[in-house]
């Protein structure tokens, strides 16, 4: 028998933002692609806050969305007013028979007309070909891979076992990387990266372990122009709605507002009131 034991309080923004995991800079960034439905995958390696990390990214989504988890084991925990359908896959029983894998769920899933998918982990290959079919057919996919950097995780899904072309990346927009310090204990968010229309990837953040810090690296050259396409905004605009949510995230830190449910009542006022919400934190 194996027992896993969770936090009854999940792992929030507020948290990793006061414990130095990952950076305002980072947190705006990728709540703006959550927010225009870009496709993130989370990698990392054993233990490094993967899942904990794709709890946050959820903190993000609108309220008038349907969401489906697809999960091994229920980790995931969303705010209550969340439109949230949990699945879990169910082991064969002593006969053999009666398992629901990954791969059934996510196909089943996408009869539901979802507009976001989580998922545990990418394990196989017939399970990233749905998932990269769910995100050419204008899904939003959020899932997570073993890997230590950009690098090592385009070269794992475009190897065996999981073995996808390398023309099928770019439907995934943003990768975003966990590192452990297994020395000291600690969790950081190791890269920011973005795939380019190549199957290349070009890292955007990257972590300096010496001063402790994730710092710019190279100009976005895919998702902020694509974003610039997308919504009509200018430059000048998309960065503006940056600061704004970075003025948000620190109001959430000051508050101490760290509970799932107090998070996700900020976000989706930012998304049905956005001016409100701003004359209110700045008040």
């Amino acid at each position: 028998i194996t027992i896993r034991k969770f936090s009854e309080k999940p792992i929030t923004i507020t948290d990793m933002l006061k414990n130095k995991t990952i950076s305002l800079s980072a947190a705006s960034l990728i709540w703006t692609a959550v927010q225009y439905e870009l496709s993130i995958l989370i990698t990392g390696g054993t233990a490094s806050g993967k899942t904990s990390l794709a709890g946050v990214v959820c903190n993000f989504f609108p309220p008038n969305q349907r969401i489906i988890s697809v999960e091994d084991t229920r980790e995931l925990n969303l705010a209550k007013h969340l439109q949230w359908i949990p699945m879990v896959t169910r082991e064969p029983n002593v006969e053999g028979k009666g398992e629901i894998s990954m791969l059934d769920l996510i196909v089943n899933s996408l009869r539901m007309r979802p507009d976001r998918i989580i998922v545990g982990e990418i394990r196989k290959k017939r399970e990233a070909e749905v998932l990269f079919e769910a995100m050419h057919t204008g899904h939003s996919v959020y899932a997570t891979l073993h890997a230590n950097d950009t690098e090592e995780t385009i070269t794992r899904l475009t190897n065996p076992p999981i073995d996808i072309s390398k023309t099928l990346l770019p439907a995934i927009s943003m990768i975003l990387i966990m590192y452990r310090n297994r020395r000291t204990g600690i969790r950081r968010v190791y890269q920011v990266s973005e795939i380019l229309r190549d199957g290349r990837a070009n890292v955007i953040m990257q972590y300096d372990i010496a001063n402790d810090k994730l710092l710019n690296a190279n100009q976005s050259l895919r998702l902020l122009p694509e974003l610039e396409i997308q919504t009509g905004l200018s430059q000048q605009e998309i960065n503006q709605d940056l600061r704004d949510k970075a003025e948000i995230l620190k109001w959430l830190v000051a508050k101490d507002i760290n509970d799932v449910n107090g998070i996700g009542k900020v976000v989706a006022n930012y998304y049905t009131n956005k001016e409100g919400l701003m004359k209110f934190i700045r008040k």
